[in-house]
């Protein structure tokens, strides 16, 4: 039995298109949903079954963590209410293996299929989407995968030797569009670029996200913020404030013109 672990990436779709390709089938697509992607990758997941369910394949089944009382809990809600940043701002990778890799497990567990594979003593195969030029996290994970008792792993895209870029390529060449990075909004990898564009195309998830960075504030002693050794919202505040700034000196430099006169500089100069 095949199951694919899908982020709604580069690397994931890209394997989900070799592998149709190569006539290997995959019998469940998982996607575990932290509720806090940003909307495009939501739209994408839509894109990615329409393509899914042309092709014969099974539609992605979206996953999610519930509490112990079977309620609905989101990454976001559980920062908030503990006041605590996502556990990749201290170095950790706890909210990945709670609300990703442990609910996938948790879903399989109820999967009549898996669970005929594992009372006959066999394990089943997850697929999942490390390039080949992520071979050493195939490496980091192999002691770990050694340990799994009801699955063994498929790196199928670091054993055919296609790249991101390769992964792109595939995608594009499928007549799909290249999906954009596969992450939450309040992700503490984020670079700067990023957050400067989530507070300019989804400023709703921006004021979220510096939301969750308020209420840690106070129990912060290792990192300062989101951005570990620096807060999202000093960097977006300080960054329209050099824009501002930029925006003044532009006007100054308008205002300088001789009246009556118009400065085109020397590309309309006629020299």
């Amino acid at each position: 039995m095949n199951i694919v672990s899908y982020g709604a990436g580069v690397n994931s779709t890209a394997l989900l298109i070799e592998m149709y390709k190569r006539g290997i089938p995959a019998d469940l697509i998982l996607f575990a949903d932290t509720d806090g992607e940003k909307p495009d990758t939501y739209e994408y997941i839509s894109t990615m079954n329409n393509w899914l369910t042309k092709r014969g394949m099974p539609e992605i089944m979206t996953v999610a963590y519930t509490d112990k009382n079977g309620e609905r809990l989101t990454l976001e809600e559980e920062c908030l209410r503990s006041e605590t940043l996502p556990s990749l701002a201290y170095g950790f990778k706890r909210c990945s293996l709670k609300h990703k890799i442990s609910i996938q497990d948790k879903y399989l567990n109820h999967v009549p299929g898996a669970m005929g594979i594992w009372k006959s003593g066999d394990k089943i195969t997850k697929f999942i989407g490390f390039d080949a030029g992520e071979v050493r996290r195939r490496q980091n994970a192999l002691q770990h995968d050694m340990q799994d008792k009801k699955s063994k792993k498929a790196y199928a895209l670091i054993d055919w030797g296609i790249d991101r870029r390769g992964c792109e390529d595939v995608i594009r060449g499928e007549g799909l569009p290249v999906p954009v990075k596969s992450a939450c909004f309040f992700c503490p990898a984020s670079r700067k670029h990023e957050v400067r564009e989530l507070s300019k195309r989804y400023p709703d998830l921006y004021r979220r996200a510096v939301e969750i960075e308020k209420l840690a504030k106070s129990h912060l002693r290792s990192v300062k913020g989101l951005g570990r050794d620096w807060t999202w919202e000093d960097f977006i505040r300080m960054d329209r404030m050099q824009l501002s700034l930029f925006d003044e000196y532009k006007d100054l430099e308008s205002n300088d013109e001789p009246d009556g006169q118009e400065c085109y500089g020397c590309y309309h100069s006629g020299l």
